[in-house]
């Protein structure tokens, strides 16, 4: 088990990174946060609507199912949202520099941080 700024740390060895946080979706404010370049706590906030958006969307498609992640793809940048499975509520957020970042290997990295994460 790791706690949260471990984690992040960790997660800020991927290449690429900038950015990285645990996030509370039921009140948008940081758990915790490591790197630069991007306005976390601004970020933070907006993406706990991203999360809720999508919850509602699929509980009015009477989904059954839950969310891996999102991904947010723009010109510069990749932006990953994590649910954390364990702790219902909770998201880790990720920003990557698109020209320097293995998409794959980051989600990889996430999906390993998310079992090892202690809250």
């Amino acid at each position: 088990m790791s706690s949260i700024q471990q984690s992040l740390h960790e997660a800020l060895t991927v290449n690429g990174s900038l950015v990285a946080a645990v996030v509370d979706a039921n009140s948008g404010l940081l758990l915790g946060s490591a790197g630069s370049g991007v306005d976390i706590e601004l970020a933070a906030a907006g993406n706990t609507e991203v999360v809720r958006a999508k919850l509602a969307t699929m509980k009015s498609l009477k989904l059954n199912d839950v969310i891996e992640d999102i991904l947010i793809t723009l010109g510069k940048q990749y932006h990953i949202i994590r649910p954390i499975a364990k702790s219902k509520g909770i998201f880790l957020y990720f920003v990557l520099d698109k020209s320097k970042a293995n998409l794959a290997l980051a989600r990889h990295k996430l999906q390993e941080i998310e079992g090892l994460i202690e809250l």
